[in-house]
């Protein structure tokens, strides 16, 4: 839990989004090993963790079947440069080709250009018709508590 954790802080400082993670370890925990709600990958080099993957399933309407959501892709920038990432991105699709997945799917900051370039040279398309609406903490527990 705690490399976990220590990677979701890491990139979200890289990302602006520090003061946002209120993730601890027991919640990690919780979600991650006793609900089984995500799955973690780590990135290797000579046996230590320089990075990882989180990612869920969700599932598409449209394709009726499953697909996977990459909700982190992390490599500590000194290990950059390497094939890292792009080993992460060929597990994740061997995975969601090995459990019939009909897609692999990820957001990206439009600021950062440095991965948009690296996910536009893996043959990855941006949805450009669409945009992303979220619900979160007090504004969701309002929505909750409506009649």
């Amino acid at each position: 839990m705690p490399l976990i954790l220590s990677f979701i802080r890491e990139l979200a400082d890289y990302e602006r989004m520090l003061d946002q993670v209120v993730a601890t370890e027991a919640l990690l925990r919780e979600w991650l090993f006793e609900r089984k709600k995500a799955e973690v990958l780590f990135v290797l080099e000579d046996g230590r963790e320089v990075g990882y993957a989180l990612f869920f399933h969700n599932f598409s309407t449209f394709l009726g079947r499953a697909g996977l959501y990459l909700e982190d892709l992390y490599v500590r920038p000194e290990h950059r440069g390497k094939g890292y990432g792009k080993a992460a991105l060929k597990e994740l699709a061997r995975i969601a080709v090995e459990r019939g997945c009909g897609r692999l799917e990820w957001w990206c900051l439009d600021w950062n250009q440095p991965s948009i370039d690296f996910y536009l040279s893996m043959g990855a398309e941006p949805m450009r018709d669409w945009t992303v609406y979220r619900i979160a903490g007090n504004t969701l527990e309002e929505l909750a508590r409506q009649d």
